[in-house]
């Protein structure tokens, strides 16, 4: 393969910003990218996964959410979040609290408006953009842990990668990005995808779960070999 003919090929991630795995399977697929860089001209693009679309308003406990979930204890949790801090310094990002503050507790969120907002940054400015906004939800979530369901964190941070105010509030008032957001949820539901990330490759290969680096680089140059035929 060429290193002059980069094959274009576009990664449809579905993902909720509440998800460290996916933040986790972000950064490998980052560096697999990076390796890869003069084979393949990759556009990723941030699909909606509510893994919680019940969650209220409110919030509620991590600690609390993980054993009314899954049945583990507040030290099972928090052995859970040490491992994953650490595969995700491995990923090189970042699930360790940064604030100034004493960290306040570790929630979980109603991630609707949050998946509005991203899906309007890529319809109204493209998936570079929305890529910027979906790694400060991640940052707001894991490194600040701010209320991610409370539409004026959500504008702040639009506003603060460069999206208009104004705009980005009427977004989230817009009846219509709800339907979408539904929709592609509904279309993750058709594919039988269970957990995220869950990442689409040119809308026909699907690579699950938050793999390595390596994984992603060798799965990655196989499907672009046979787009170029070789």
């Amino acid at each position: 393969m060429s290193k002059f003919d980069p094959v274009p090929i576009t990664i449809d991630v579905f993902s909720d910003v509440m998800c460290p795995w996916c933040l986790i399977g972000f950064g490998q697929l980052s560096k697999a990218l990076a390796s890869l860089e003069g084979e393949i001209d990759a556009e990723v693009i941030w699909r909606p996964y509510e893994l919680n679309p019940d969650m209220p308003q409110e919030g509620e406990q991590q600690a609390k959410y993980l054993q009314r979930k899954y049945g583990r204890s507040e030290r099972q949790g928090a052995e859970l979040h040490e491992q994953m801090k650490y595969l995700a310094n491995e990923a090189g990002v970042s699930l360790s609290y940064a604030g100034e503050d004493d960290p306040p507790s570790a929630m979980m969120w109603n991630t609707r408006a949050a998946h509005k907002i991203l899906m309007w940054a890529l319809e109204t400015a493209g998936a570079k953009a929305q890529t910027k906004l979906k790694l400060a939800f991640f940052n707001l979530h894991f490194n600040q842990r701010k209320n991610i369901s409370d539409p004026m964190v959500l504008i702040d941070a639009a506003e603060k990668v460069g999206f208009d105010r104004t705009m980005a509030h009427a977004a989230l008032m817009d009846s219509a990005l709800t339907d979408r957001v539904i929709a592609e949820e509904e279309k993750a539901w058709d594919l039988n995808i269970s957990g995220v990330p869950a990442m689409i490759i040119n809308d026909n290969f699907m690579i699950p779960g938050a793999q390595s680096a390596e994984t992603y680089v060798n799965v990655l140059r196989r499907l672009a070999m046979k787009l170029k035929g070789g």
